[in-house]
């Protein structure tokens, strides 16, 4: 599958700004089926400097620093990307979870993807006991690892509702797993905490999810939006689970970036000199080449 994409962010300050300095993480990731075949970015007002480079996770960022005065910050991330991955192994294969949280301390290696630095607590995903309880009636003893991650995703896709008023970014797991509402990146985080409470690594992915328009309406511009799943490792490689949706990660889901939580890969990250009340809006496109622009 072919995609367009098309991440606009606007910000909007009362007061003008002096100067501000961000990261940007908006390209397509390459591997795990994916294949970046474009990207372009342009920010107005235009950075005095630009860097570009490769995080430890393997992310490309760019580094930007803008010192021209000004009320409005736009960044416009425009790519295509190839997405074809292979069909999802089958939930009754694969090693015991016993066995995957013991292969986790004689991986050969310390590279990005490495498991041991997906298996303990980070800054946004700390380890807590009533999450790690609430993920056991998904492992038995002798349990299968991909199978205990398959249920675990569902049992929260179905006990958790999608309310995007209950929580904001920066919502500690703790009152999120409490209400039991949120956003794909409280389904991610709560996830990821209940797996590694048992041993098993998780990663925090960021992306983007193709929708579709109802029957017989337009795709309305800019009404995508950028999405969050989960990466499981299973004792031989990386699975993909989209606990929002309750699915497997396969052909609709491009990847961005990868890390322990949020705070590894968010898309736009900073700081700004000024004062003052400040809005922001986003608008993102995900269109298969195939369909009229």
């Amino acid at each position: 599958m072919l995609y367009r994409l098309r991440h606009v962010t606007a910000y909007a300050y009362r007061n003008p700004v002096s100067f501000a300095r961000c990261v940007l993480r908006l390209a397509p990731a390459e591997g795990q089926g994916q294949t970046p075949l474009s990207h372009e970015v342009v920010v107005e007002p235009a950075p005095r400097a630009a860097a570009e480079r490769t995080d430890f996770f393997g992310n490309r960022t760019v580094s930007l620093t803008v010192e021209t005065p000004h009320r409005d910050f736009r960044i416009d991330a425009q790519s295509r990307v190839r997405v074809e991955r292979p069909p999802l192994p089958d939930s009754g294969t694969g090693l015991a979870w016993e066995e995957v949280r013991a292969r986790v301390l004689t991986y050969p290696g310390l590279g990005a993807d490495a498991p041991l630095h997906f298996a303990g607590p980070s800054r946004r995903v700390p380890l807590l006991p009533e999450v790690t309880d609430y993920a056991r009636a998904s492992f038995p003893p002798g349990g299968g690892a991909y199978a205990g991650a398959y249920d675990l995703m569902r049992r929260v896709h179905a006990d958790f509702a999608f309310d995007a008023a209950a929580t904001e970014v920066g919502t500690p797991l703790a009152e999120a797993f409490a209400g039991r509402r949120g956003v794909c990146q409280d389904f991610s985080h709560i996830v990821i905490a209940a797996l590694r409470g048992l041993g098993l690594p998780a990663a925090y992915v960021s992306g983007y999810l193709r929708t579709l328009p109802p029957p017989g309406q337009p795709r309305l511009e800019g009404a995508d939006a950028s999405h969050a799943w989960v990466a499981v490792w299973c004792g031989e490689g990386w699975i993909g689970l989209d606990p929002t949706n309750g699915i497997g990660v396969q052909n609709d889901h491009i990847t961005v970036a990868r890390g322990r939580d949020y705070a590894d890969v968010a898309p736009v990250a900073g700081i700004i000199a000024g004062s003052g009340a400040q809005s922001l809006s986003v608008g993102v496109d995900v269109v298969p080449e195939d369909e009229p622009a």
